[in-house]
């Protein structure tokens, strides 16, 4: 079935695993304390330590926060906040986001194919934003039609899938999901979405051999007839 929308994932599939965890994890557990020390009385930051006390009840929010960094959980108030702490980074020019080289001409062309393109990532939309509004290749967030996170639900269950459909007004079968993890292709799958597993030689993905594996976006567009770019990938 012809693809009208692409899904993609960013870390591991769009941006090196390396930026996230050696870039950006640091950069909001640095600054986190000065941040709340800050903007804590702010409303939207406010929400967020409620979110964080209701979730660890009994601990103070800013350990909470930290624990939840230290072992990368995938909790919302959390990734809310790096999103702002990132915001701050970003808008500095003290961060720039990532992405492999074969990425933004790829998007460009399946843009101007009028392919709809889309962003799930456990990462904040406002996170999301963020990095594809600031990235080596420029602001590309005008070729992106939405913006999902785990407020969306859960990237390993079917169900957010099936929202992510329904919110592009498409058949899921008529969507591609892009990313390195496996289990998230499964739920795709499982929502009726076309697949496809990124594995990137530097990130170290394994593929499961469950999904159609490719280690490019232009090897992505020659597997599912998408347009190729018109430009090769920089060095």
């Amino acid at each position: 079935m012809p693809v009208r929308a692409v899904v993609t994932d960013i870390e591991g599939t769009t941006s090196a695993i390396a930026f996230v965890k050696e870039t950006l994890f640091p950069f909001a557990e640095r600054a986190l304390d000065g941040f709340l020390a800050q903007h804590g009385g702010e409303p939207a930051v406010a929400a967020i330590l409620d979110e964080t006390r209701a979730l660890a009840p009994g601990q103070d929010p800013a350990e909470a926060l930290r624990g939840w960094m230290a072992r990368d959980e995938k909790v919302t108030p959390l990734k809310a906040l790096q999103g702002m702490i990132w915001r701050q980074g970003f808008e500095s020019g003290a961060l720039k986001g990532h992405l492999w080289p074969d990425v933004a001409a790829c998007l460009r062309a399946w843009a101007a194919a009028g392919i709809a393109l889309r962003i799930y990532s456990s990462g904040s939309v406002e996170a999301q934003r963020l990095l594809f509004g600031h990235t080596e290749a420029g602001d590309l967030t005008p070729l992106l039609s939405g913006f999902d996170d785990t407020r969306t639900g859960p990237k390993r269950e079917a169900d957010s899938y099936a929202a992510i459909a329904h919110a592009a007004g498409l058949p899921p079968g008529e969507m591609l999901f892009l990313s390195d993890v496996a289990e998230e292709l499964d739920a795709a799958q499982a929502a009726g979405m076309q697949t496809c597993q990124l594995v990137r030689a530097a990130d170290g993905t394994v593929a499961s051999n469950r999904h159609p594996a490719c280690a490019t976006f232009p090897e992505v567009a020659a597997r599912f007839g998408l347009p190729a770019p018109d430009e090769p990938p920089p060095a």
